[in-house]
């Protein structure tokens, strides 16, 4: 009988543990977040890689929210180029990083590669998938496209538009952002008609170039980036183009310009005489002209009103002192940074 029953009892016990769900389900795959764009008020800083981190003092990544490393080129069938001086990529990243900065990296490169590259399908598709495997490789939260300039005159409107949506489509479903350099619109033709609206659904925020306008501003017909230059840049994207002010960031130069078209950093030129609170000055036999501190004061008031934030071309042209750009900018918006 005992010999009966015992099998019996075994096969109800197993049965009666089934049903109690004692053997553990397999453990689903986690569920990979999306980017939900968030609408803080933005500083951003662009490091190019020619320049040294040693030189900028560490206390300035306290004085942004967002920096990109420049650049990461790519070519005509979507490959990625070597990231050039990476262990300066590591160091400013890292830097920032410790300080509380979302870092990203900014791809660029010369316009008829991405005319090129966002006519192919598969190029599109090679260049999205090497973006993301660089993005996780390092670490980032995001992505800056620096194409200058999709134009109507070749069709890479439609294409640019089909690039940014893969992009933004991968990128947010791997919990990254994206945003996109621009012309500051001011002059009409082809590359300010080049930026279709229906891009500001797939961008995360725009990096309003708000500069290298010599001669457009009729009252100060030799410098490049007027406080009239970023009130009728804000014209033609907030009024004509329809971009929200959360995703519109105003571009600030921090370097100098001079009539044909030379360039010096602003760090350069107050090293070699200019003040700080002026917007012109002689350096190497030339006027230049440049943002200084009560311009850049202004501007940040600007963007504060129409806007959502203000970025620096770029971030090692500033000084380290009292009359940094981005400290004028940080005490005007009222922003702390010890």
């Amino acid at each position: 009988m005992f010999r009966i029953l015992f099998p019996l009892m075994v096969i109800l016990l197993l049965l009666n543990a089934c049903k109690k769900g004692t053997i553990p389900a397999p453990t689903p795959p986690p569920v990979q977040k999306t980017y939900v764009s968030e609408n803080s008020f933005k500083i951003v800083a662009y490091f190019p890689s020619y320049q040294n981190p040693d030189s900028v003092d560490v206390s300035k990544y306290k004085m942004i929210t967002h920096l990109f490393y420049a650049f990461l080129t790519p070519n005509a069938n979507g490959s990625l180029n070597a990231l050039p001086q990476i262990a300066r990529f590591n160091q400013v990243i890292n830097t920032a990083r410790s300080k509380g900065v979302k870092v990203g990296i900014s791809i660029s490169g010369p316009s008829d590669i991405f005319v090129s590259l966002a006519g192919s399908a598969s190029s599109r598709s090679n260049l999205v998938k090497n973006v993301l495997a660089f993005v996780k490789q390092n670490n980032l939260d995001g992505v800056d496209l620096d194409w200058e300039y999709p134009r109507t005159t070749d069709g890479s409107d439609v294409t640019y538009t089909l690039l940014v949506k893969e992009l933004s489509d991968t990128l947010h479903n791997n919990n990254k952002y994206l945003s996109a350099a621009v012309t500051p619109g001011v002059y009409a033709g082809g590359v300010r008609d080049g930026f279709k609206p229906e891009n500001f659904a797939y961008l995360d925020f725009l990096n309003i170039m708000m500069y290298d306008g010599v001669g457009w501003d009729k009252t100060a017909p030799k410098q490049h980036a007027s406080y009239n230059m970023s009130v009728a840049s804000f014209d033609i994207w907030l009024n004509s183009k329809g971009l929200i002010k959360e995703k519109a960031i105003m571009g600030i130069p921090s370097y100098g310009r001079n009539t044909n078209n030379g360039s010096a950093g602003y760090r350069t030129l107050i090293s070699n005489g200019a003040k700080s609170y002026l917007d012109s000055a002689a350096y190497n036999g030339a006027i230049y002209y440049y943002n200084g501190t009560k311009t850049v004061k202004e501007k940040a008031m600007l963007a504060k009103q129409r806007g959502n934030g203000i970025m620096f071309w770029e971030f090692y042209f500033d000084t380290n002192g009292s009359n940094s750009l981005l400290k004028a900018a940080n005490d005007t918006l009222g922003r702390s940074y010890n």
